[in-house]
């Protein structure tokens, strides 16, 4: 009887002092990433005659909030690694050698939808014919509510309006912008409050965007044709595909072309540029309508989260058309990082994900 009160004894004793290791560790960690993160300047610059806000961390460019129409939303471009690696396609913006110049609304970072009251707000660009625009919706900045460099904030107000300039949807969304490592973070907090009764129709097209650098697509030498929701094809031809080396990867497992049409928590997209490894990272968060949300990621550049548009991506098997009543609101939350240098793990993203969740 003595000697298993003495085990019992120490094994409580070996636990207890494990977790007090553990903890400690954690501890340090989340110091070390509290300093990481204290070190990482955020400014900003409003440069109010071309409408943009340029973000710096530690007095190098991360991006650009852009509101000056030549998108019908306003947009984040370009995405920049610490390094300098540009991850955003140029087109329709800037143009680079060798990159595509398909579909001319896929722009930077964007956030929007293809049916809302039958409205097309996701293909909507300058490309389309004036005779057509009755079928579009755009998404009008209206001002900037705040900037905070202590926290690396910026807030912004938009409307969703009609081409009849009926007023849909007030959007409100914050950016919080840091650094950790060699990984740059943004947070978009979105909230749509509906200023008239609101149907988001199951559409493939949404909802979180970005279109990538040609490094950052899936290697391919075949054409392929896509058609949107209005039953415009677009043709995305062959391009060489030396340098491109484009993988995603799923939480759920899977990868490459497979991720398309499936539900993950988080998305990588993965490649190199001129040998220095590279990654953007979507995750979900568990408040957003539709979580885990479906992945509309396609090789030639598109990575998208798309959470309302069920149908299309189960084949039928769930339909959701989403909707809000006069006055009624909804909030979606995502997370992107983007990384150099190195391998992002997953077991780093799942953490990242949990974290992000407990916020």
């Amino acid at each position: 009887m003595f000697k298993i009160k003495n085990i019992i004894f120490l094994l409580v004793t070996v636990l207890f002092m494990s977790c007090k290791e553990n903890k400690v560790k954690a501890e340090r960690v989340n110091a070390d990433v509290a300093e990481m993160v204290q070190n990482s300047k955020v400014t900003f610059i409003h440069d109010e005659a071309n409408k943009k806000v340029a973000v710096n961390i530690n007095g190098a460019l991360f991006t650009n909030y852009i509101y000056d129409g030549q998108t019908p939303k306003p947009i984040l471009y370009p995405l920049q690694t610490k390094s300098g690696k540009t991850l955003t396609r140029g087109f329709p913006y800037e143009s680079r050698p060798g990159e595509r110049v398909d579909h001319p609304h896929h722009a930077g970072l964007w956030f929007n939808y293809g049916d809302v009251n039958g409205l097309d707000f996701w293909n909507n660009s300058y490309a389309i014919p004036d005779a057509e625009k009755q079928k579009y919706g755009t998404i009008i900045h209206q001002e900037i509510l705040g900037m905070n460099e202590d926290k690396g904030t910026i807030t912004v107000k938009a409307i969703w309006q009609s081409p009849t300039m009926v007023d849909l949807l007030e959007e409100m969304t914050q950016f919080a912008f840091s650094e950790v490592g060699n990984t740059r973070i943004i947070d978009r907090t979105t909230t749509l409050k509906a200023l008239k009764d609101v149907s988001f129709n199951d559409n493939k097209e949404g909802m979180l965007g970005i279109r990538v650098a040609r490094e950052l697509e899936l290697p391919s030498d075949k054409p392929a044709e896509f058609t949107d929701a209005e039953g415009n094809i677009t043709e995305v031809k062959a391009l060489n595909t030396e340098g491109v080396h484009g993988n995603y990867f799923a939480s759920g497992g899977l990868t490459g072309d497979d991720v398309w049409g499936t539900r993950n928590e988080w998305v990588k997209l993965e490649s190199d540029i001129n040998g220095e490894p590279v990654s953007v990272t979507i995750i979900d968060n568990k408040d957003n309508v539709g979580f885990p949300t479906y992945w509309h990621s396609r090789g030639y550049g598109l990575f998208a989260a798309n959470p309302l548009g069920q149908a299309i991506f189960s084949e039928g098997k769930e339909v959701l058309n989403f909707k809000l009543k006069e006055g009624e609101s909804t909030t979606f939350k995502y997370r992107i990082l983007i990384h150099s240098g190195s391998e992002l793990k997953k077991e780093v993203i799942a953490q990242s994900f949990i974290e992000f969740n407990q916020l």
